[in-house]
């Protein structure tokens, strides 16, 4: 699961971040001061950090850039309500993977989270890696450890669908039409696919009650 910490010292717009990266799988822990957050990356790792600007004891800026000096290269975006011009070439200067301004649609920093992730998990144009395997998209294969890894035609849909999606749940609903494009199957069917590729060592995980998802953590 992806762990993120975020830094933000109002916790009415915290709480709404956190439901909503908590309803996308996410693992949030939330911090409301500058030196709280340095104490938690000594603590614990972290796929990405999401950092307030204005926040007490030790400012987003002056926190990053400590954490950049140390060696910590963490994914890391500044959630802000600095909008001068100034303020972002700071940001970016510190080690920021990207600057967000306040206020902003939530959907926006959803999207902004996924295309960092994409490049911190190795997915490139024709690539995509998860733990010890890897899929191409343009041949439709999939490796291991120990090389190609043969897979019948709806096994190998399955396993794009969950690629191309990496961290991310996907509904039974939304695979079994993908897979079968309407025609009604049930989701027993569905099981003994992903349990197929359980057994060859894929990280799905279940969301129980919604569906699964691959995750690279």
């Amino acid at each position: 699961m992806i762990k993120i910490l975020l830094l933000e010292d109002d916790t009415v717009f915290a709480e709404s971040i956190i439901d909503l990266l908590d309803s996308e799988g996410f693992s949030i822990m939330h911090v409301k001061d500058g030196e709280e957050a340095l104490d938690a990356t000594y603590n614990s790792d972290f796929d990405m950090y999401l950092f307030d600007v204005n926040v007490p004891l030790l400012d987003g800026f002056d926190l990053l850039g400590s954490l950049r000096e140390s060696g910590d290269k963490t994914p890391t975006i500044f959630l802000t309500a600095l909008n001068d011009i100034a303020s972002l070439a700071n940001g970016f200067d510190v080690g920021a993977d990207d600057y967000i301004k306040k206020p902003f649609e939530f959907d926006e920093l959803l999207i902004r989270i996924q295309a960092i992730l994409k490049k911190q998990f190795n997915i490139t144009k024709n690539e995509i890696k998860v733990g010890s395997f890897s899929f191409n998209l343009d041949k439709g294969e999939l490796h291991g450890r120990d090389g190609f890894i043969a897979l019948t035609p709806n096994d190998l849909k399955l396993t794009e669908l969950f690629f191309k999606q990496v961290n991310s749940t996907l509904t039974k609903e939304y695979i079994l039409d993908e897979l079968y494009q309407g025609k009604e199957m049930g989701s027993g069917v569905l099981r003994v696919y992903v349990n197929k590729l359980r057994n060859i060592g894929l990280p799905i995980v279940t969301m129980k009650g919604v569906g699964y998802r691959l995750e690279n953590s």
